[in-house]
């Protein structure tokens, strides 16, 4: 298909991520600024707890005067990634923490925080928190230069064909 008949898979990531970054240089935020949005964003919305993202996204948006927007529609864009790196976290920070003795399944760690109270749950689950946790921390760094960095020359490109119309 050509650029200007997009498919349905395209059409949606066109309108919900692409059309919002180009509508940003056009209004004069730069390149730079708007890799970092997209790195520091996709590094929050992958906070390995459900819930919290949002906060955690806008906290971090004010604080770096960073796009709410673009940040907030990237936050829900990734909350399936958000959801499969849970499990991904926390067996990371069992190897980290080497504890290998409090294994669990999802599926476990579902049916317990349904039937129990919240200190039950919080008994038997905090250390798998405090694991994800401290796995999530340490992949931030990774997670922003490995988006910022490439990010950079193709929203540049993105600005340079979108200057010319302008």
């Amino acid at each position: 298909m050509t650029e200007s008949t997009p498919t349905p898979r395209h059409g949606f990531w066109r309108r919900r991520l692409r059309d919002p970054i180009v509508a940003q240089l056009t209004q004069g935020v730069s390149p730079d600024k708007l890799a970092a949005t997209l790195a520091v964003g996709t590094a929050c919305a992958l906070l390995p707890f459900l819930g919290f993202t949002a906060l955690l996204t806008l906290g971090a948006g004010l604080a770096l005067r960073m796009n709410q927007p673009i940040l907030q529609t990237l936050n829900q864009l990734l909350g399936p990634l958000q959801l499969v790196m849970i499990l991904v976290y926390v067996r990371a920070g069992e190897w980290i923490w080497r504890a290998h003795e409090n294994r669990f399944s999802i599926a476990d760690m579902l049916r317990t925080f349904r039937d129990a109270s919240l200190g039950e749950f919080l008994q038997r689950f905090g250390w798998a928190g405090i694991h994800a946790f401290t796995a999530w921390l340490l992949s931030v760094p990774v997670i922003i230069v490995g988006i910022y960095y490439p990010l950079r020359p193709v929203i540049k490109k993105l600005a340079a064909l979108r200057a010319p119309q302008s």
